[in-house]
């Protein structure tokens, strides 16, 4: 209870300083939205604060939406879900990546080999198999579950053009199954939020990291970075999967004509509005590299082919590890690339 007297203090006086842009009107609920990222990244300006309009005017003002941003309302990104379950936030975002291991099932969109490239495909394949993965979600109100269009590697100096190249590097990852990626290469995984990057990256604790074109530029990676390196015909090596989730006893306690307006903005109602967001985000990254003076990589042919064998591998290790939670892997691997092959044609 004192730790939520603290958050709700934080909020007050974020408030009473006005960078949240409250309205005069008066609403009947107001809900806080908590995530990790800065107010001017494309997770924000593209995703929230869209979202948040387009709620508020589906509700006639009725529902008021509050954004707190760079972890605002207190603790750290790993937190965020527990926030969202234990009521400190109303609705938060977050990597599942970040609670290594505690959404099992969903880990499969992260796979290599899984994802293919594009976040409008994937996130729509999320939606197609939710029934397959909810059980990750049971104690909060999943908005949407959702994708990148991938990770990208960036490098500090080294150019990658095989997997040779990366043998031996310590390498960022986002999470659990990025890390087993890592170790397939022959590389030392890091893991890490993405705010602690740039500083990590600038020290030198880090010779590459694995982030999409869309974070990187809200992070300046592209001015600390020489390399970018993609897969062959757009391929991207892995993805995260995000969670966009509300307390689920404060979407419960909500009148029903307000739950239809959430509803009607949630899952598979959002899911390729949003998937395209963050496909469109990726081109100013790439912008943001090249005007840095950063060179653009993508594997050859014979490139490729290797790095997809190491992520068969990485399939294979986390279907053996998922089995002995009670997960069937091999289903969902099936499920999630059928899902995703039907949305990318």
């Amino acid at each position: 209870m004192a730790r939520r007297r603290m958050l709700v203090g934080a909020l007050a006086a974020a408030l009473l300083v006005g960078g949240l842009g409250t309205s005069t009107r008066a609403a009947e609920v107001t809900l806080t939205l908590h995530h990790f990222l800065g107010p001017k990244a494309p997770a924000q300006t593209a995703f929230f604060e869209p979202w948040a309009k387009k709620v508020e005017a589906a509700s006639n003002g009725r529902i008021k939406i509050e954004i707190f941003p760079s972890m605002s309302l207190g603790g750290k990104p790993p937190e965020l879900y527990a926030q969202a379950r234990d009521g400190v936030a109303d609705i938060v975002w977050t990597v599942g990546g970040y609670t290594p291991g505690a959404f099992p099932r969903s880990e499969v969109f992260e796979l290599p080999g899984v994802h293919r490239g594009s976040a409008k495909a994937t996130t729509l394949a999320i939606q197609d198999v939710m029934d397959r993965i909810a059980a990750d979600f049971t104690d909060t109100h999943p908005l949407l579950i959702h994708a990148h269009a991938g990770q990208v590697i960036f490098s500090v100096a080294k150019p990658i053009r095989s997997l040779a190249d990366v043998a031996g590097l310590k390498i960022r990852v986002p999470s659990r199954t990025g890390a087993m990626l890592i170790e397939a290469w022959g590389a030392q995984p890091v893991s890490m939020p993405v705010p602690e990057l740039p500083q990590a990256l600038s020290k030198g604790a880090l010779d590459a990291t694995l982030i999409p074109f869309e974070v990187a530029t809200p992070l300046k990676v592209p001015e600390l970075v020489k390399f970018a390196t993609v897969g062959a015909e757009g391929k991207r090596f892995g993805t995260a999967v995000f969670i966009f989730t509300m307390n689920k006893q404060r979407y419960e306690k909500l009148p029903a004509d307000l739950k239809a307006v959430l509803d009607a903005h949630s899952g598979k109602a959002i899911a390729a509005e949003i998937g395209q967001v963050w496909d469109d985000v990726e081109k100013p990254g790439i912008d943001a590299l090249v005007k840095a003076g950063g060179q653009m990589l993508t594997l050859d042919a014979a490139a490729q082919a290797a790095f997809d064998a190491k992520a068969e591998t990485v399939v294979e290790r986390w279907i053996a590890e998922v089995r002995g939670k009670g997960v069937d892997g091999a289903a969902l691997v099936a499920a999630a690339r059928e899902a995703i092959a039907r949305h990318s044609r």
